[in-house]
């Protein structure tokens, strides 16, 4: 799982953990503890060990778990600000949300990108496909039974705004478990066993 190859330079990894620092206080007092559960925040998380470790094996599990997200977030974001419709990025447009919190959620700009340049850097591990389902498997349940379904924080209580009312609320909740490993997980798998091939060590 750990790679100390040195192939992650110190001038990433000590801005990203300085932002850090600055990004978990702030989104506690504002946004409260359950905030830490969605997946880009656990991200963030998994990826500052990733950055110290040189860890290719957490490096992919992170990239299974937003690429596909971020970039969805992105287009939503760029596209309002090309003078689209917002879904997911209404609130960084809410001039109620401070602006340094709003600032500060700019990381899922930098969070994709920072993830792909580290498996072009440490390779793509395979084994991120079952160990990332397993923590979505833990990580969905939880949000569904101790978070606020107003925030509907990983999707749990529906895809929109409102709680979606198509289903009980459990079964909807197993129906993502399904869904999340088998379309969005998987491709991304596809994609990125692709791309990224495990460095050849040196003779």
């Amino acid at each position: 799982m750990i790679c100390r190859t040195g192939l992650i330079p110190l001038w990433v990894k000590l801005p990203y953990t300085v932002f850090l620092c600055v990004l978990v206080p702030v989104y506690w007092i504002w946004l409260g503890p359950a905030n830490f559960l969605w997946a880009s925040d656990i991200a963030l998380f998994i990826t500052l060990a990733a950055l110290w470790l040189e860890s290719r094996f957490l490096a992919s599990m992170m990239t299974l778990a937003v690429l596909l997200p971020e970039l969805l977030w992105n287009v939503d974001f760029f596209g309002r600000l090309l003078g689209g419709d917002v879904l997911a990025t209404a609130y960084m447009f809410d001039r109620e949300t401070p602006l340094l919190v709003r600032g500060l959620s700019l990381f899922h700009v930098v969070l994709p990108v920072l993830l792909l340049w580290m498996l072009f850097r440490l390779g793509y591990d395979k084994r991120a496909l079952p160990a990332q389902t397993l923590l979505a498997w833990i990580v969905l349940p939880i949000s569904y039974w101790f978070t606020d379904p107003a925030r509907n924080i990983n999707g749990v209580f529906g895809l929109g705004q409102s709680p979606q009312e198509l289903m009980p609320g459990a079964w909807y909740l197993l129906l993502m478990m399904v869904l999340i490993p088998l379309l969005v997980y998987l491709p991304t798998h596809w994609l990125l066993q692709r791309l990224f091939k495990r460095p050849e060590r040196p003779a």
